[in-house]
């Protein structure tokens, strides 16, 4: 396994989440190294401990790289014809949103990794969109099973066509898991903004309500689907889709409770 950031991520935050713990050594004017939790390294560590040499090796490549960087998040660049680049602002600008208000340290540049890549578990959050067909291979589907097992988040954003493709692909990598639509009650929409009413509308789409479904493992959220809602064209350049600046404001706020949900919850 190539999952070393579970074990070396590093977080620079200027406030604390409940799920982290600060090196006070380190902290500078109230700035410290907050790290993930330890349970995501001991509910795994059977998986890293089958290859240990190359463990050791990947640790003290990466121990000292990572905490001198911001943290990355991804792109998911899958094959069969989608067009899985469709949204280029988006990230970015829910980046930077998330560093003005959340104050994360996110790289603003996200990387763009295919579903088969080790470099799948060097990012703790990789979003997915498109317009159509998503096919991943059995390898791409292991490999992303194991990131999402061994403590990664998969957001996928229904950009209008996407659906059938996304669900019969995650069926590969969760043949076991059915996608379920998550209460107004979970955290996911709670913290740091409350949506009371679930995840809101952005993109009219079918006219259908907007949905939010979860594939859970083990009592953990693992992938995110936002439906009928499209949250990333909502996070785009103002000009891209004329949208108010009340509805961007929405998709970012709920963007930015993903991205809490990711550093503090799982």
């Amino acid at each position: 396994m190539f999952a070393t950031i579970f074990l070396n991520l590093t977080v620079r935050l200027k406030r604390r989440g409940p799920d982290f713990r600060r090196d006070d050594k380190s902290a500078v004017n109230g700035i410290g190294n907050l790290t993930m939790r330890p349970s995501l390294v001991t509910r795994h560590y059977s998986l890293f401990t089958r290859h240990s040499s190359l463990f050791l090796l990947l640790i003290l490549l990466t121990s000292a790289s990572l905490s001198a960087q911001s943290v990355k998040i991804g792109l998911l660049k899958y094959s069969g014809g989608g067009d899985w680049y469709v949204n280029p602002t988006s990230l970015p600008n829910l980046i930077k949103y998330c560093n003005e208000t959340l104050h994360t340290d996110i790289d603003i540049n996200p990387v763009s990794i295919e579903p088969g890549s080790r470099d799948l578990f060097s990012v703790p959050f990789i979003h997915m969109t498109g317009h159509g067909n998503v096919l991943f291979s059995a390898q791409e589907a292991e490999n992303m099973r194991q990131y999402l097992i061994a403590g990664g988040f998969l957001h996928i954003d229904d950009n209008y066509g996407i659906d059938q493709f996304a669900r019969r692909e995650m069926k590969k990598v969760f043949p076991e898991l059915d996608f379920v639509e998550l209460p107004v009650s979970h955290p996911i929409y709670q913290k740091p903004n409350l949506f009371p009413d679930g995840i809101p509308k952005i993109h009219e789409h079918d006219n259908k309500r907007p949905q939010g479904f979860g594939l859970i493992w083990e009592g953990k959220l693992v992938c995110f689907y936002s439906y009928e809602s499209d949250l990333g064209d909502g996070w785009e350049d103002p000009q891209v889709h004329n949208d108010s600046e009340s509805t961007r404001l929405k998709a970012l706020k709920m963007g930015a409770n993903l991205i809490h949900y990711v550093f503090t919850e799982k």
